[in-house]
């Protein structure tokens, strides 16, 4: 580990939602959105960070949200207004996603730029809001899926991450970005989820990485069909019925974050070190 522990700010507390694609990501970072709200009254803000624009949906109902990209084009930057581009969902909610350029033109990460300095100049992030959530694309492979963490726009991250092969490999290339920026933008990692795909020694394996980086496997998310019950019926497992399990775990999840104080620079693996950790758990995509 190449930090000491530090405290959670105080203030508002952004958190920016890393993974491979297809991870789950979106869901879980959705799902804890809606139980810090639903569980512990907390003021939530979350700004999608992915062209596709599915990082709010669940909180609106799956109501397709118009994007910041998109209305900007139309208006222009002095017309785009926050009542024009912030939805209020799920126990009120805020909801913002960036969107990116029309298919087969510009820079998506350029997209995420733009629409968080444009957040920022319109003093979206307001100090009432307990956390913000950026949920970003993928791994940090593009300088503008890299801002949040890049310029210190989070102060947090969180890697969504399971036991498959690819979904380590994301993590741990993710802790490289980090270990990056971290020092220039004073952001740290707070913790790996792991979004369960039951795989065989999953658990152990999750620990046993998080260890060897520096961190902390934050909270093991079980794998249940609600989750896409819910999705069908187009909510959160917390607002489709929070007397469920899942509902609790995503709840525990929450509180685990609320009261997280575990931040660090993580220290990644190796190649040779994460395919050696691979081969042990006999871990394949």
């Amino acid at each position: 580990m190449t930090a000491a522990t530090t405290q959670a700010p105080t203030t508002t507390r952004k958190i920016a939602f890393y993974g491979k694609g297809g991870i789950g990501k979106s869901t879980t970072q959705q799902n804890t959105a809606a139980a810090m709200a639903h569980y512990y009254g907390k003021k939530v803000f979350i700004h999608g960070c992915d062209p596709k624009a599915d990082s709010t949906r669940l909180i609106l109902g799956g109501k397709p949200q118009e994007t910041l990209m998109d209305t900007l084009r139309t208006l222009g930057a002095e017309k785009v207004t926050n009542d024009k581009v912030i939805r209020r969902g799920f126990k009120n909610i805020q909801c913002v996603e960036s969107g990116g350029p029309e298919p087969g033109v510009g820079c998506a990460g350029r997209g995420v730029i733009t629409a968080i300095d444009l957040m920022d100049k319109n003093e979206a992030y307001t100090d009432d809001l307990d956390f913000v959530f950026f949920d970003v694309l993928g791994d940090v492979v593009c300088g503008g899926f890299a801002m949040p963490i890049r310029e210190g726009k989070a102060q947090e991250v969180y890697i969504v991450a399971s036991g498959e092969m690819m979904a380590i490999y994301a993590a741990n290339n993710i802790a490289k970005g980090l270990v990056k920026y971290a020092r220039q933008s004073g952001v740290r990692l707070g913790g790996v989820i792991c979004n369960s795909r039951k795989v065989d020694r999953e658990q152990e394996f999750l620990e046993e990485f998080t260890a060897a980086i520096g961190t902390q496997m934050i909270h093991f998310v079980p794998r249940d069909n609600i989750v896409q019950k819910a999705e069908f019926n187009k909510k959160t497992v917390v607002e489709y019925d929070a007397d469920e399990n899942q509902a609790r775990e995503y709840g525990e999840l929450a509180r685990k974050i609320i009261e997280n104080n575990d931040f660090v620079i993580p220290s990644p693996l190796t190649m040779d070190e994460l395919e050696a950790m691979v081969v042990k758990y006999g871990i394949s995509d």
